[in-house]
């Protein structure tokens, strides 16, 4: 990786809004010093540098804080993604496009995540992985439009809605172990179960997308004890 020593990220491993950053920052050759937080007992550095949220995540260059992982994600891709891998077409429309399904993805599959983690029962359980099933079915349908039949939604290599789903699929083998049901599914979903595939392959995600689920398992009882 490419020596920075100037970036450091507040994060917590099992959030797939720092792994995604994570993505990104291993996409860039970038490296960078990683704190893990304890979210029970947060740092002042944390505490001071995400006032308003008072959350992880946080990426500092240079000790200058910005927070969110989208804002991250593209402030990383305008700082050093032209020496690197940008994630943003060139053309005005094709970069409107991928910001949307970018947002399309936190705010149709995020609360998907959020309904089967914090789950008090079985109908809970089975009402986010509803929810998610049918937003990576519409994905499937943007998958063949925006890849253009190439491996990834930025065509030859991963782009913004990559990155941002990325962080989601670490969680997916989590969630078929907890409830029994499988989100992504090769037959409801080939496209993304193929991209799914390729997208663990790469080397930007190799370590960080939570492979071993029993591990995971083990946090989550810890944390909700």
């Amino acid at each position: 990786m490419a020596s920075d020593g100037k970036l450091k990220l507040l994060g917590l491993w099992t959030s797939p809004f720092v792994i995604r950053v994570r993505l990104m920052l291993n996409l860039n050759g970038l490296s960078y010093e990683y704190v893990e937080e304890d979210v029970k007992n947060k740092s002042e550095l944390l505490l001071g540098s995400n006032p308003v949220h008072k959350k992880v995540l946080v990426l500092l260059h240079d000790g200058k804080p910005i927070c969110e992982s989208q804002v991250i994600v593209q402030y990383i891709d305008e700082v050093f993604g032209a020496a690197g891998h940008l994630i943003l077409p060139a053309d005005p429309y094709d970069r409107a496009t991928a910001r949307f399904w970018a947002a399309y993805v936190d705010d149709k599959v995020g609360p998907a995540w959020r309904t089967m983690l914090f789950a008090q029962s079985i109908e809970e359980n089975v009402d986010g992985a509803t929810q998610a099933i049918a937003a990576l079915e519409t994905l499937e349908g943007a998958f063949q439009d925006c890849s253009k039949g190439k491996d990834y939604f930025g065509g030859d290599k991963a782009g913004i809605v990559d990155i941002v789903l990325g962080g989601y699929l670490a969680w997916f083998n989590v969630f078929e172990k907890m409830i029994g049901v499988r989100v992504m599914d090769a037959e409801r979903t080939p496209l993304l179960a193929a991209w799914a595939d390729r997208f663990r392959a790469l080397d930007a995600a190799r370590g960080i997308l939570l492979e071993d689920v029993d591990k995971v398992l083990d946090f989550l009882k810890a944390f909700f004890s």
